[in-house]
């Protein structure tokens, strides 16, 4: 298994398509991409399904997956070089330095897929719809632009839920059951490994979109979002 992931680790060094810790790149991904077409994040990517299905769906438009474990990127970032698909990218870095990477309003869209939920104790800052998050995705992501949740587990969309309330969060979707709600949406159709693996024992899919506030709430409503979350069980 550590050959494996050596063999790994050199391999996305020779991968035209990812982009390891790069410097200078706010404002450089229309450069990269060679076309003007507009930027879509998968955060915690994993092994990049949904950067490479939408890539699929969607040739007009360009794809980053964002991850830490370069073992898991390797996967996404052959498969798109293999079809190939020019219009999907991989950046490895960790995701709480994403802002240093694109410039305002240089992001479309961000799609976070089967996330660690972070449910134990005292984790709540880490789940990727905090606010200490969003108040990130703010800096680069266009006015307007949305945000998707894709997950299984009932905890983590109803914490998003709860942040979307008390942060004037707008919703495009809210789907609680998608497989019930939205069985042929061809985004909503798009398999990842952890989502095969069905770790929160559910058995049911939930979907949220949403966008934020021109001016999201500062760290004085962040007590209050902690303080409801203690009380309804969610941290």
């Amino acid at each position: 298994m550590a050959q494996n992931k050596l063999a790994r680790f050199a391999d996305l060094e020779t991968f035209s398509n990812v982009l390891q810790y790069p410097e200078n790149m706010p404002g450089q991904w229309q450069a990269f991409f060679k076309n003007p077409h507009p930027i879509v994040l998968e955060l915690a990517c994993g092994k990049g399904e949904y950067a490479v299905g939408l890539g699929r769906l969607y040739p007009g438009r360009n794809f980053i997956g964002v991850d830490q474990k370069g073992n898991r990127i390797w996967v996404g970032a052959r498969k798109a070089l293999q079809e190939p698909l020019p219009n999907v990218a991989f950046l490895r870095t960790q995701i709480d330095q994403i802002a240093q990477y694109f410039a305002p309003g240089e992001v479309e869209e961000i799609w976070i897929t089967f996330p660690d939920p972070q449910l134990r104790n005292g984790k709540m800052r880490k789940r990727l719809t905090h606010p200490k998050f969003l108040r990130l995705y703010q800096q680069f992501l266009k006015p307007g632009g949305r945000i998707n949740l894709k997950t299984d587990s009932p905890d983590l969309y109803k914490f998003t839920k709860l942040v979307i309330a008390q942060y004037n969060c707008t919703v495009h979707t809210d789907f609680d059951h998608v497989r019930e709600q939205a069985p042929d949406h061809p985004e909503l159709s798009i398999r990842t490994h952890y989502e095969g693996l069905d770790i929160a024992g559910s058995s049911r899919i939930h979907y949220l979109c949403f966008s934020l506030p021109e001016t999201l709430a500062g760290l004085e409503q962040d007590a209050v979002l902690k303080q409801t979350v203690m009380a309804d069980g969610l941290d």
